[in-house]
């Protein structure tokens, strides 16, 4: 079970979260597990640091909770 705070399979991630698996040009292989390393960053910002000063990780970045959350607040 993935923990909360690495699950960037959540139905309403935002989509300003980027992460390295998104990016590598394999196709999936259920036999091997996910690395989960947590580096994950935000688009608007190009850092780990959202546009509200928040870490940008699945756990933070779902719901709209978040004032930048599918880059509300950061045009």
């Amino acid at each position: 079970m993935i923990h909360e705070r690495f699950n960037n399979q959540h139905p309403d991630l935002c989509t300003a979260l980027r992460w390295k698996g998104q990016i590598i040009g394999v196709p999936h292989d259920p036999t091997v597990p996910s690395s989960h390393d947590g580096n994950y960053w935000c688009m608007y910002t190009q850092s780990c640091i959202g546009p509200d000063g928040a870490v940008a990780e699945p756990g933070n970045c779902c719901g709209s909770g978040r004032g930048c959350h599918n880059g509300k607040h950061c045009e």
